[in-house]
Order: structure tokens, then sequence, then C-alpha cells
């Protein structure tokens, strides 16, 4: 899965930098192309790449979250 987002990246800028510097009658669709597969191909697999085995409440702001947040304040404030 890493390698298949590194080669879907790669293909994507190469295909914007291409865009850029060569001068063809498509090089705004190269642009064009590259910047959607980089945001609606490339980001979302990154994304559930990286959140695939994450556990979202460890993330979220509960109750029990800011009083272990609190706690860990109260600890460096000791010190």
């Amino acid at each position: 899965m890493k390698n298949l987002i590194v080669i879907l990246a790669v293909l994507a800028f190469g295909s914007i930098l291409s865009g850029f510097f060569i001068d063809v009658s498509y090089s705004e669709k190269l642009i064009g192309f590259g910047v959607v597969g980089l945001f609606l191909v490339v980001f979302p697999l990154f994304s559930y790449y990286r959140w695939k085995d994450k556990d979202v409440r460890d993330y979220m702001l509960t109750k029990e979250n800011l009083e272990k947040m609190r706690d860990k304040e109260g600890d460096k404030r000791k010190l």
C-alpha cells in the first residue's frame, strides 16, 4: 500500500511539473489531472493508510482524555 501511494504521488507531481515545464497544447490538462489525482486518489489513500489501525476515541476531547491532560499538566508543574 505504501509503495502504491508513493508511486501515485510521484506520477501526480510528475504530471504537474511536466505541465508547467513542457510547452504543449495539453499542458493545462496535465496540471489538472495531476492535481485531481493528488487530491482525489493520493490523499484519501494516504489518510486511510495512516488511520486504519488507530482508535478515533484516543484523539477526541472526551471527559476522560481532558482529565488525563490535566493530570499530565499538573505533573509537569510539580517538576
